[in-house]
C-alpha cells in the first residue's frame, strides 16, 4: 500500500493537482486525498500545501519526494529484472528530450523500440539541457539527451557532434563566402536563438570575444529561419535542423568548426528497459552514420 501512496504523491507533484492526479491514476479524488493524509500522519509533517493558488509540495515534501522517487525507480527496476529473467523486455522508461532530437531521431528510435520491445512503454518529457539534467537529478526521468560539454555528474553515452552553422539570406554580404569568421558576425544584425540552460551560441561568443548586434531573440527555430529569410538578420543554428532550409538561405560553416556534442545521460544503474533504449539509440545512430 505504501508504494501506491508514493505513486500518488509523485503524480501530485508532477501534475500539481489532486484532481488531475486522481484522473491519471483512475482513482477518486477522495482516495488521493486520503492517501496523502495517511502519508503525512506516517511521516509526522505536512507534505502538500493546499491553497487557492494551487497545489505545491512543502519543503519537507520536496525532500521526501526525492527519496520516494528512488524507491519507485528501484521497484520498477525489480519488476523489469524479473521480466528479463523470463526472457521478456518490459517496463516503463521516462526520457528527457529537446526539440531537434525529438524531430530528427525519436520517431525512428521509437519505431524500433516498439518493433523489438513492444512491452516497453516510453514516456517523453521535453525541455532544455538544464531542465533535463535537473529531471535526472530529481528522478523524474530515467535518461535524457543533453549537451555533454557541460555535464560531468551522469553516465554519458556520446552520440553525435552536431556542427553549428551560420544561416544567412541571399541578401547578406556573407552569402557567397565558403566559410564565416566569428568577426563576420558583428557586421550584420543577429537573430539570437534563446532557450534555457546552457547556451552553445553565447558560449561561442564569449570564447571568441564577439559582441554581435542582437536584433531579436527567439526560441523557435522556424521563426528564426523566417526572420533570416525576410532579410532581418543572420543567425546560428545546429546542422541537425538545417537539412531543408528555404532555397534563398545558406548555412555556412565557420572557419573554425564549432559543435554541440549530444549525448544520452543516464543514471549509473540503469533498468533493463532503459538499457534497451540506450542500446537501440546507439545502434540506430551508428547505422545512420554509415548511410
Amino acid at each position: 500500500m505504501s508504494l501506491v501512496k508514493y505513486e500518488i504523491l509523485n503524480k501530485i507533484a508532477e501534475l500539481q493537482s489532486f484532481t488531475k492526479a486522481a484522473d491519471a491514476m483512475a482513482l477518486t479524488q477522495s482516495a488521493v486525498s486520503h492517501a496523502i493524509t495517511n502519508l503525512e500522519s506516517e511521516f509526522g509533517f505536512p507534505l502538500v500545501n493546499r491553497n487557492r493558488a494551487g497545489i505545491t509540495l512543502t519543503t519537507e515534501g520536496e525532500t521526501m519526494l526525492l527519496a520516494i522517487r528512488k524507491v519507485l525507480q528501484e521497484n520498477e527496476k525489480v519488476h523489469q529484472e524479473a521480466a528479463s529473467l523470463l526472457g521478456l523486455a518490459k517496463g516503463t522508461i521516462k526520457i528527457g528530450i529537446f526539440k531537434s532530437v525529438s524531430t530528427k531521431w525519436l520517431p525512428e528510435i521509437i519505431r524500433l523500440m516498439e518493433k523489438n520491445y513492444p512491452e516497453i512503454q516510453i514516456q517523453l518529457k521535453e525541455g532544455d539541457y538544464l531542465e533535463i539534467e535537473q529531471w535526472l537529478l530529481s528522478g523524474e526521468i530515467d535518461c535524457g539527451f543533453i549537451n555533454i560539454t557541460h555535464s560531468s555528474q551522469f553516465h554519458i553515452i556520446s552520440l553525435k557532434k552536431d556542427r553549428l552553422l551560420c544561416v544567412v539570406s541571399n541578401q547578406s554580404a556573407l552569402y557567397h563566402q565558403k566559410t564565416v569568421s566569428f568577426e563576420d558576425l558583428e557586421k550584420e544584425p543577429f537573430i539570437m536563438p534563446t532557450y534555457g540552460g546552457y547556451h552553445d551560441i553565447k558560449q561561442l561568443f564569449e570564447e571568441h570575444g564577439i559582441q554581435p548586434d542582437i536584433r531579436f531573440e527567439l526560441m523557435d527555430e522556424s521563426a528564426i529561419l523566417s526572420m533570416v529569410t525576410h532579410h532581418l538578420g543572420i543567425s546560428i543554428l545546429p546542422e541537425m535542423l538545417l537539412d531543408s532550409i528555404p532555397q534563398e538561405l545558406r548555412a555556412i560553416p565557420f572557419q573554425v568548426d564549432s559543435y554541440r556534442s549530444i549525448g544520452l545521460a543516464t543514471r549509473y544503474h540503469l533498468s533493463p528497459a532503459a538499457k534497451k533504449f540506450a542500446e537501440t539509440t546507439q545502434a540506430w545512430l551508428q547505422d545512420s552514420d554509415k548511410l
